[in-house]
C-alpha cells in the first residue's frame, strides 16, 4: 500500500470549486449512471442503486486512502455537484487527469474550470513535471477542455484505452511544467 493522499478543497475559475467525495454526492452518481458514456469510461455503475452509489463513493475514498490518486468532486457556483476531476500519479513522476460532467451541467465551463484548477494545483503544489490527458478523437468538447487548460496534443495512441468491451484509439494531450524563470 502506498501512503494515503490528502484530497484538498480547491477554488476554480468561474466560481466553481473542487472537494473530496461525500456520501451526499449520491445524486451526482445517479445522474452520471444514466449517461450512456460515463459508465463506459469510469467505474460509475451503469445501473444505479443506492448500494452501488455508496460503493462508488467509497471507491473514491479508497483511491486516496491507498495512494492511487486524487478524486475530486466538481461543484458549480450554486453548490451543486456536477462532475469529477481525478488526478492519477503514474509512478514515474507525472500524472494523468480524467474528468466528466453530467449532461445537465455541460456547456457552462465546469470541466474547463475543474481541469484548470487541478492542473495548477498539481504543477504548483505537487511539483509534478508532466500531466497527460486521453481523449477519444470524436470527443471534440473534451479536446477543447484540454486545450483551454493549456494541454497540447502530442499524438494518437492506437488502442490506448479500454472503453466498455473494446480498446479504442485516444488522443494524448500533455502539459509539461513550465520551466523556472532564469
Amino acid at each position: 500500500m502506498e501512503h494515503p493522499l490528502h484530497v484538498p478543497d480547491l477554488t476554480a475559475p468561474g466560481g466553481f470549486a473542487l472537494r473530496p467525495w461525500r456520501m451526499s454526492d449520491l445524486d451526482l452518481v445517479r445522474e452520471a449512471s444514466e449517461d450512456p458514456y460515463i459508465p463506459l469510461i469510469t467505474t460509475v455503475p451503469s445501473s444505479y442503486s443506492e448500494a452501488e452509489g455508496r460503493a462508488f463513493v467509497e471507491r473514491q475514498w479508497g483511491r486516496a486512502t491507498t495512494g492511487v490518486g486524487f478524486p475530486f468532486v466538481l461543484v458549480d457556483p450554486g453548490g451543486r455537484p456536477v462532475g469529477t476531476v481525478g488526478l492519477w500519479p503514474d509512478g514515474k513522476g507525472g500524472a494523468t487527469l480524467g474528468y466528466w460532467v453530467v449532461a445537465s451541467a455541460r456547456g457552462r465551463g465546469a470541466a474547463a474550470a475543474g481541469v484548470a484548477a487541478v492542473t495548477d494545483w498539481a504543477l504548483r503544489e505537487l511539483g509534478l513535471p508532466r500531466l497527460a490527458l486521453h481523449v477519444e478523437p470524436w470527443n471534440t468538447a473534451s479536446a477543447r477542455v484540454a486545450e483551454r487548460a493549456g494541454f497540447r496534443r502530442e499524438g494518437l495512441l492506437a488502442g490506448g484505452l479500454r472503453i466498455g468491451d473494446e480498446h479504442r484509439d485516444v488522443l494524448v494531450f500533455v502539459l509539461p511544467r513550465p520551466a523556472a524563470p532564469s
